[in-house]
């Protein structure tokens, strides 16, 4: 029986041990540049705005389609019957029957200086029966008229017919196919412009979210030792309580100490799980990938002295910034608009003209034959002016286009004192940051001396308990500001980065841009 139990509980402790490690989570160790990677590749916003190029470049080939040449064909048939009648003496008549085959080609189009063109060319061929009044002799001297009917057939037709139409003032210089087409190539490059920042943008909130996770991995430890820390003055204190060496209260005040250094080291773990879900959320398309897997930063925190320059953060940010190329793109964008709302506003001049030949004949042989020898020629050639007599619409758009330039212009003013003031802002941050790190540094070895110390002097009954746990929370908050500002300086430095539009760059990505 004893042995049948022990079975048991051997089986139960291997079903909880195996339960235990299906459920415990995969841990994952990743450095920041593979983050970096796998958001590039991953990241939902960076999907989403990779698409906006893509689109911009089809707008831009739809643009190119009004310069498509545009082919007609079409052939007819056509009948016709006509009725009889009486003419103004009376006389009767027959009617006409008619058929006719009637044959159409032409290509026409736009060329990228602004002509039109037009080549067409046609063939009818006509046949059926005519009514024709006979004049007859009758015996007695008098005259009758017979009505009869006679077959007839004829071609006639054109080839090589050719009009053409430039503008010399209105759509001379600019026209709406040209003036989309150049449109259209600036929203190009402001969508891929927009897709560099989103990269920008992702790439520096994974290294924040990778600080933050580092931050909160190493403030655990420093929580881990800071219980280890109130538990082993809590056993030295029960010890001295029992020899009669140390009040009761002080075993109270370490049992105080110790409670509140567990509940201090469950909300740094808690805050460990929340900044690991940060980073997943910019890792992954699919969440539930990375549910079940536990993020360990590989790299811990340095402190590189910063080579710090306003005047070259200045120029970097003024000359890299996507934002604002892209308000400078826009700008140049405007500008295109303003350039054809300014040619409507001139009356249209156009030069025109033709040319082509004529054919007619019994047979399609015949017109055919006309119109390969060139005999029946003709053109012509002129010019057409269209004044508007208050032209109130192209005036009035011209206006309002000069009022919108200006308005970006002033934007793209404020922008610029935005980005310097910013850079500004960062480049103080991170020299700030930077000194609080060497600050902090000693700060906690300080704390750790005075604490090594005043615990001596509780062993030898120079100090009480309440010293000790005092100079502990102070090495606990030490230890945690020391690695606070390490994350805050490599946030400043990440944040100076996307400031001066140089995160790409500085960490080493090739990003093409498709």
């Amino acid at each position: 029986m004893r042995r049948m139990r022990t079975i048991f509980l051997l089986l139960v402790a291997v079903a909880l041990s195996t339960e235990i490690n299906a459920a415990a989570p995969e841990t994952r160790k990743i450095s920041l540049e593979e983050s970096i990677k796998i958001a590039l590749e991953h990241n939902l916003d960076v999907q989403i705005e990779r698409i906006n190029p893509e689109i911009s470049r089809y707008n831009l080939s739809f643009a190119y389609a009004g310069w498509d040449p545009v082919l007609t064909a079409s052939g007819q048939h056509d009948f016709s019957l006509s009725p009889g009648g009486l003419d103004p003496q009376n006389r009767p008549f027959l009617g006409s029957e008619t058929d006719a085959n009637t044959f159409r080609a032409g290509l026409s189009g736009l060329l990228p200086f602004g002509l039109n063109y037009n080549l067409s060319g046609n063939l009818t061929d006509s046949y059926g029966t005519r009514p024709d009044l006979t004049q007859i002799l009758s015996p007695d001297g008098t005259t009758n008229f017979l009505s009869n009917r006679f077959p007839f057939e004829n071609t006639v037709g054109q080839a090589g017919v050719i009009v053409l139409r430039q503008p010399l003032l209105k759509n001379f210089w600019i026209d709406s196919t040209r003036a989309n087409i150049a449109v259209n190539k600036k929203r190009l490059k402001i969508s891929e412009l927009g897709l560099s920042q989103q990269i920008m943008n992702t790439v520096t909130s994974v290294e924040l979210a990778y600080y933050d996770l580092v931050f909160a991995q190493e403030n655990v430890k420093v929580q881990e030792k800071a219980l280890q820390l109130a538990d082993q003055l809590l056993r030295e204190n029960k010890k001295r309580v029992e020899v009669g060496a140390l009040a009761p209260l002080d075993e109270k005040q370490a049992e105080s100490q110790a409670a509140a250094r567990r509940a201090d080291l469950l909300s740094a773990n808690r805050l460990l799980a929340a900044q690991q879900n940060v980073l997943k959320n910019l890792l992954s398309d699919k969440y539930t990938d990375w549910q079940a897997v536990s993020l360990e930063p590989a790299e811990a925190l340095s402190a590189p002295p910063p080579l710090l320059n306003l005047q070259d953060s200045w120029q970097k940010g003024l000359s890299q910034r996507p934002d604002l190329l892209q308000a400078r793109v826009d700008l140049e964008r405007q500008q295109i608009v303003l350039r054809y709302d300014h040619n409507q506003l001139f009356p249209q001049l156009d030069l025109i003209g033709s040319y082509g030949h004529l054919a007619s004949g019994r047979e399609f042989s015949d017109a055919l034959g006309q119109i390969k020898e060139g005999s029946n020629p003709y053109y012509s050639y002129g010019a057409a002016i269209t004044i508007p007599l208050s032209n109130r619409a192209a005036r009035q758009t011209y206006k309002i286009s000069k009022a919108e330039q200006r308005q970006l212009l002033l934007r793209l003013k404020k922008l610029e004192q935005s980005v310097m003031v910013d850079i500004e802002d960062a480049v103080k941050l991170a020299q700030t940051n930077f000194e609080r790190v060497d600050a902090t540094k000693q700060a906690r070895l300080y704390a750790e001396a005075a604490l090594e110390a005043e615990q001596k002097k509780l062993e030898n009954g120079k100090s009480t308990s309440f010293n000790v746990l005092f100079l502990q929370r102070d090495l606990t908050l030490a230890r945690s500001s020391e690695i606070q500002a390490l994350t805050e300086y490599n946030r400043a430095l990440s944040q100076l980065s996307l400031k001066e539009g140089t995160t790409i760059e500085r960490n080493r990505l090739k990003v093409e841009i498709r």
